[in-house]
């Protein structure tokens, strides 16, 4: 088996508060609503992740992975917390010195919490992964409302729902598409020990034009674990199904992914 090695370049991030043990590798979030959680504190914090990661679907690849975040939250409506985030990352691998399945990422995104676990979010994100799903330019920009519809200081279940505008642009002689969307995110979380943390996202987008064929989803399953102070290892297994994938392309992606997460 040939040896897979990555050059990973990652920018400055502003995103949301992290728990100190979230050390998620997939943003759904990001891609079907806005970029990650309001945590009600101002102090600024860092991590640095590395992992490994195997891909199946378009590629067939055993990568290095990294991510780094700097994360803030200010005081937006009647003083509730304002979230603003931005995050740029990327990431390439290299075959016998032939660079492929490239990835750059970058999401900015506004949330206001507003009362009774309501909130409105304006997102904005950008992809460009040519080899590994036909993408020159992937970019949309949408607004909705979420609410924290369950609570108990152990489990956590939030739901959004918003409409996007998108652009997709792609590497091939496939004709650019622009078109409004329907954007919708869950996400359910579990503290099931004070070292452990179960957690599920899915996100799901469809076409106005052609909701019953033109639709995407991502599923992502993990858990997270505390090993040492501030040190925190997730495994996750992420499922991204496209029912009209660019010319060429299959209609699903899987990822495996491990991850070390250190939080400063």
């Amino acid at each position: 088996m040939k040896i897979t090695t990555i050059s990973i370049l990652t920018a400055i991030t502003l995103s949301s508060i992290l728990y100190a043990e979230d050390v998620q590798v997939t943003d759904v979030e990001a891609e079907y609503s806005n970029k990650g959680k309001v945590e009600a504190t101002q102090e600024l914090k860092q991590s640095i992740n590395l992992g490994f990661s195997s891909t199946t679907g378009n590629t067939k690849t055993l990568n290095i992975n990294g991510k780094y975040n700097l994360s803030f939250i200010t005081t937006g409506y009647q003083r509730n917390p304002l979230k603003i985030s931005t995050d740029i990352s990327a990431f390439f691998t290299e075959n016998n010195r032939v660079k492929s399945n490239e990835e750059f990422v970058a999401n900015l995104g506004l949330e206001q919490i507003i009362a009774n676990g309501w909130l409105g979010y304006m997102g904005i994100n950008w992809l460009r992964n040519p080899d590994f799903r036909n993408y020159d330019n992937k970019s949309a920009i949408g607004i909705g409302l979420g609410k924290e519809l369950y609570n108990d200081g152990k489990q956590i279940f939030i739901a959004k729902i918003g409409t996007a505008y998108n652009i997709e642009d792609y590497a091939n002689n496939q004709t650019t598409e622009k078109f409004g969307s329907l954007n919708e995110y869950i996400e359910y979380r579990n503290r099931l020990n004070n070292v452990s943390k179960f957690y599920i996202k899915a996100g799901a987008m469809q076409n106005f034009d052609d909701m019953k064929e033109d639709y995407q989803a991502t599923g992502v399953l993990g858990l997270n674990f505390t090993v040492g102070e501030n040190v925190n290892l997730s495994i996750e297994e992420e499922v991204a199904y496209d029912n009209l994938p660019p010319v060429g392309f299959k209609k699903t992606d899987t990822k495996s992914i491990v991850r070390l997460g250190y939080n400063f």
